[in-house]
C-alpha cells in the first residue's frame, strides 16, 4: 500500500513538476502538424528525453549529483581522481590490475613507435599487421582454443557475430539477464528467441524440447560469469542441452576472463570442462586485458569464417596497434603470474563474506570479480550511492530500466588490488548509510511515481 506524501514530499513533486512545465494529467504527444510547427526533428519533444529531464530536475532539487558520466582525471585503478579527490573505485573493470603496468604500457608505446596509432583501413584490405596476429595467437592460448579474431569492439562482436550466423530460421536461447549485446545481435539475425529465467536449466531444455526440430540452427548463449548477478552457469548441464539437442553453445566470458579458473582462464578452468566442447567463446579486451575491443575464439573453421564473414570484422577498421599490444602484454602476464588472480578470488569472497555479515542482499553472488549489493528501489539506489561517493567510495547503481525496479542495485567490481581496509570499509558505509535513506527518501520515490 501507498504510504501518503509528506507536506515536504508533495511541495517538492509540485516544484519538479512546475519546473518541466506538467500539470496532474498525462502529458500528451505533440501534433506534428498542428500550427505549422514540425515537431518531429525535435528530439527535445521525445517523451524519452522527458524522462531524463525529470531524473535532472530531481537532481536538482534534491542535490543529488548525476551519478553517470563523472568525469575523473587519471588511471581507473583500484583508486580513482575525481575533482582532484583520490577516491577508493570499485566500479572499474581492471580486474587483475593490469592497467598502467609497466610492461602493458611499453608494449602499446613501442607499437605506436611501429605503427602509428591507427592501421587506418580494415584488415582485410590493407590493415592487417603483426600485432594482430600476436594478439589473435595469444587469445587462442587463453581460451585453450585453435583459433581466434579480435574486433574493434566488444558489444559489436556480439551482436555482429550472432547477427551473421543465424537467421529468420533459427533459434536462439538465452538467459533472461544476458547483455544487451547478444540481445541486440539476436534481434539483428531474425532468429526466434527465448529467454529462460536466470540459470534455470530445466527452462533451458523445456525450450528446446519444444521448439528445436522446427529451426535450421540453434544456439544457446550465456555469460560465464553474469556481469549484473556476480553467479555462473551449469556449463556442463548446458553442453549436455547442447549435444542432446543439436545446438551450439556460446558463452560470453566478459567478466569471467580473470576472474575464474586457478589462472584465470575462466569458467572452463573454473569447472574442469574441455574448451573444445563450446563452440564459440567469447570475451572483451577491455576488463581484465585493459585494452578495448572484443573476440572470438574457437575453431579454425569457425574463426575463418568470421573473417570474411562478420559484417562488424570484414567493414570496420582493424584494431588500434597500442591497443592490441597492450591486450598481448596483459595476456602474458597474466598467464605467468597466476598470483593475481589467486588474490582477485581472495578479495572477492572478502566483499562478499563482509557484506552477508552485514545483512545486505548479495543476490547470487559468488563473490568472483562482480559482488552486487541490491537495494530494490532506483531512487535509493542513486541515493546511497552519492552518499558513498561524499565518503570516498565510488560505486555506480545500476537501476531502471537496466534491470527491474525491484531489483536495483550497487554493483561493486572488485579487483586484486583492492586493499582489506578499502573491502571492510565501503561494505561499513554501505550498511551504515541504507537504513538512513530508506527511512528518508520519500521525494525521490514520490516524483519518479514509485
Amino acid at each position: 500500500m501507498n504510504q501518503p506524501r509528506s507536506n515536504a514530499a508533495q511541495e517538492t513533486v509540485d516544484r519538479v513538476r512546475q519546473a518541466l512545465g506538467q500539470t496532474a494529467a498525462a502529458p500528451t504527444r505533440p501534433n506534428p502538424t498542428a500550427g505549422g510547427a514540425r515537431r518531429e526533428f525535435d528530439f527535445s519533444s521525445l517523451p524519452e528525453y522527458e524522462i531524463l529531464k525529470v531524473w535532472k530536475a530531481v537532481g536538482d532539487l534534491t542535490h543529488i549529483s548525476n551519478p553517470f558520466y563523472r568525469l575523473h582525471d587519471g588511471r581507473a585503478s583500484n583508486t580513482t581522481s575525481i575533482d582532484g579527490r583520490t577516491i577508493v573505485n570499485f566500479s572499474s573493470y581492471d580486474y587483475l590490475g593490469l592497467n598502467g603496468h609497466p610492461e602493458v604500457a611499453a608494449a602499446a608505446k613501442a607499437a605506436i613507435d611501429r605503427y602509428g596509432t591507427s592501421v587506418s583501413a580494415s584488415r582485410l584490405s590493407s590493415g592487417e599487421r603483426q600485432v594482430h596476429r600476436d594478439l589473435e595467437a595469444a587469445l587462442a592460448r587463453l581460451s585453450g582454443t585453435e583459433d581466434a579474431i579480435a574486433f574493434v569492439s566488444g558489444h559489436g562482436t556480439n551482436v555482429s557475430v550472432i547477427g551473421e550466423l543465424l537467421g529468420p530460421e533459427d533459434l536462439i536461447v538465452a538467459d533472461a539477464v544476458i547483455h544487451n549485446s547478444i540481445v541486440e545481435g539476436a534481434k539483428l539475425s531474425g532468429a526466434k528467441r527465448i529467454l529462460c529465467p536466470h540459470g534455470d536449466l530445466d527452462a533451458f531444455e523445456r525450450a528446446l524440447r519444444l521448439n528445436r526440430a522446427r529451426y535450421r540452427r540453434a544456439l544457446i548463449v550465456v555469460e560465464g560469469l553474469y556481469g549484473m548477478d556476480g553467479d555462473v552457469p551449469d556449463l556442463a548441464g548446458l553442453i549436455r542441452l547442447k549435444r542432446r539437442y543439436n545446438a551450439w553453445l556460446m558463452v560470453d566470458e566478459a567478466h569471467a576472463t580473470g576472474a575464474l579458473g586457478a589462472t584465470g582462464r575462466g569458467i572452463a578452468e573454473e569447472q574442469g570442462i574441455d574448451p573444445a566442447d563450446v563452440e564459440i567463446w567469447m570475451g572483451t579486451l577491455s576488463k581484465t586485458l585493459a585494452a578495448a575491443g572484443g573476440y572470438v575464439a574457437g575453431s579454425r573453421a569457425l574463426i575463418e569464417l568470421l573473417r570474411y564473414t562478420s559484417p562488424g570484422f570484414v567493414f570496420s577498421v582493424g584494431l588500434s596497434p597500442p591497443v592490441a599490444a597492450a591486450a598481448t602484454a596483459a595476456v602474458d602476464v597474466m598467464m605467468r603470474e597466476p598470483e593475481r588472480a589467486a588474490a582477485l578470488r581472495r578479495n572477492g569472497r572478502s566483499l562478499l563474506a563482509k557484506a552477508r555479515s552485514r545483512g545486505l542482499d548479495t543476490g547470487l553472488s559468488i563473490g568472483a570479480s562482480v559482488v552486487p549489493v541490491i537495494v530494490g528501489n532506483s531512487g535509493q539506489t542513486i541515493m546511497l550511492s552519492e552518499q558513498l561517493l561524499k565518503r570516498g567510495f565510488n560505486v555506480v547503481p545500476a537501476v531502471f530500466p537496466g534491470v527491474a525496479e525491484n531489483q536495483a542495485r550497487l554493483r561493486f567490481f572488485v579487483t586484486s588490488e583492492h586493499t582489506p581496509v578499502q573491502i571492510n570499509s565501503v561494505i561499513d558505509a554501505v550498511a551504515e548509510e541504507l537504513p538512513s535513506i530508506r527511512s528518508n527518501s520519500s521525494i525521490v520515490g514520490a516524483i519518479v511515481g514509485r
